[in-house]
């Protein structure tokens, strides 16, 4: 089948250089072009593709409100983050937003291929600074890894498997779907997840989940 993406990016040279990669590979397609974040959201509910390329500064609507309305409309569509920025707070926005894919524009040209294909897979794709960020626990408050450890240890294996399908992407009623619960055990799996790793939000639950090789980040090995 082919893989429709659609690529968003206020500035067109940026936009043809994402599509000339795009359409380098076979099987794959850019099904749309968009210079805003709000023609993005409303191309994507036209023509539903499988992957969106969003820049994170547009003009009307950024790629942060772009992705939540997309992730609430379409939760199947994987959205892959395009920035400049690599902060922790910058990561953790765009993850609790809905991404699963966040890309420095810097590594755009070497990374863009990998990062597609790793959604298209249903994994996490972090470009490698942010990965190796992850990785050292900078984003999980400085855990050390012994304490992140113990904490893995805490969780059932029903637990590890819900934490890998959440990190994921999907919801909590794919989850059940997947793992053949009804969606209140699912939900009931969730809750108590969050409250023995002592986490409050999605993007915590994905550091968590590639911190302790529950998902793994294509590259970066986290040695546990």
């Amino acid at each position: 089948m082919t893989l429709r993406i659609l690529v968003a990016d206020d500035h067109e040279i940026v936009r043809r250089g994402l599509c000339a990669i795009v359409h380098a590979q076979t099987g794959w397609e850019v099904c749309g072009e968009a210079s805003d974040g709000r023609s993005a959201v409303g191309m994507t509910r036209e023509l539903r593709p499988d992957v969106v390329i969003l820049d994170l500064s547009m003009p009307e609507m950024n790629g942060l409100e772009a992705t939540r309305q997309i992730v609430k409309a379409e939760p199947k569509i994987r959205i892959l983050m395009l920035t400049q920025h690599d902060t922790d707070q910058v990561v953790r926005e765009v993850l609790d937003a809905g991404a699963r894919g966040y890309l420095l524009k810097t590594d755009a040209s070497r990374e863009l291929v990998s990062a597609i294909e790793a959604l298209r897979n249903n994994k996490t794709y972090f470009t490698s600074r942010v990965a190796a960020m992850v990785l050292e626990g900078y984003l999980r408050g400085d855990v050390t890894p012994g304490a992140s450890l113990v904490k893995r240890e805490r969780l059932t294996p029903r637990e590890r498997e819900v934490v890998q399908l959440l990190a994921e992407g999907k919801s909590t009623k794919e989850v059940a779907v997947a793992l053949d619960l009804s969606v209140k055990t699912a939900e009931t799996h969730r809750a108590n997840i969050m409250r023995k790793l002592e986490i409050h939000s999605v993007s915590e639950l994905v550091m968590y989940a590639v911190g302790n090789g529950i998902v793994q980040v294509p590259g970066f090995s986290s040695g546990g």
